[in-house]
């Protein structure tokens, strides 16, 4: 097995400049969220089973090993040479696919600014992006020197915390003006533009992350976006994969889970926290997400934290 030293030799200058420093505030296997505003490292020792996750507007680089992403039925693996962009909210699943403890898989995710990226749109001195046939907000783009050089510096900036205040901000308006002329800038694009169906979709994805509980009337959220219902609901899947009530039952899932593991409520309580009126109902539809009923699932979510820690 090659040693993580000769295996940087074979990336280009700025990935294995980047991956030094990732490996060194990420010893590891975790997430770090970073002093840098909407940074975010990981590392992976091992390759992964399949992890739910919720995917904000945001672009994903792979300095070392393997991942993928899948969303509704289609895959999306990435590496090196390319990466990851979401332009929506999106419930999906994240995978690693290649790792060792001496050759870890190492990354990051930058949560992109849409009011950024609808400043630099609007100064028209843009190219017009290249139209996609899919509909799907998320997609691979190709790696390039121009892309990874902003991204090497923002993370150089870890070790010059006294310069991440004014250098940050700077460096990650680059990084969105250098992703509107790659080749998936149309995902960008498309989220952007106020009068596009994308923007309204983004707006009623918003609305339920914060009103998730609530009880649902798709038409009266088609309505506060200004859409007829038939479009909505085709546009929704469209972007989603998931219609809206499916999309609201991730939402309400995803946050229970989060309530057992890391402020200890019972299932039932959890389940009337995030709008079920029915425990059993909240216990079969959890089941059928997360493959074990709530009890079990946080059991196992907690031994496995245990035995890494």
């Amino acid at each position: 097995m090659a040693t993580m030293q000769n295996y940087t030799a074979q990336l280009h200058p700025h990935q294995q400049a980047m991956a030094g420093v990732i490996a060194r505030h990420v010893p590891g296997t975790a997430d770090w969220e970073t002093p840098v505003q909407n940074l975010l490292l990981f590392r992976r020792d091992a390759p992964t089973e399949p992890d739910f996750c919720l995917i904000e507007p945001s672009v994903v680089l792979v300095v070392h090993g393997t991942k993928q992403m899948l969303v509704g039925a289609e895959a999306f693996p990435y590496n090196t040479s390319n990466f990851l962009i979401t332009s929506l909210d999106l419930p999906a699943s994240s995978q690693v696919l290649e790792a060792s403890a001496g050759e870890p898989c190492l990354g990051l995710v930058l949560k992109l600014d849409i009011r950024v990226l609808s400043e630099l749109i609007a100064q028209g001195i843009l190219p017009h992006a290249r139209e996609r046939s899919g509909r799907l907000s998320v997609g691979l783009g190709t790696m390039t020197p121009d892309i990874l050089e902003p991204f090497r510096r923002l993370v150089d900036l870890l070790d010059e915390p006294a310069a991440i205040a004014v250098l940050a901000p700077l460096i990650q308006r680059e990084i969105h003006y250098r992703l509107l002329l790659s080749d998936r800038a149309d995902l960008l694009r498309q989220i952007a533009s106020v009068d596009s169906h994308s923007y309204r979709i983004a707006k009623a994805v918003d609305w339920l992350k914060l009103n998730y509980a609530q009880p649902l009337r798709v038409d009266d959220l088609a309505a506060r976006v200004q859409m007829s219902a038939p479009t909505f609901h085709l546009h929704f899947r469209q972007l989603t994969t998931k219609s809206p009530l499916q999309y609201q039952k991730w939402l309400r899932l995803s946050e229970a889970k989060r309530l057992m593991l890391n402020e200890h409520l019972d299932a039932s309580s959890a389940a009337f926290r995030v709008g079920y009126e029915s425990p059993s109902q909240f216990n079969r539809e959890y089941s059928r997400l997360f493959g074990n009923p709530p009890k079990r699932d946080v059991e196992q979510l907690r031994q496995m934290a245990t035995s890494r820690a």
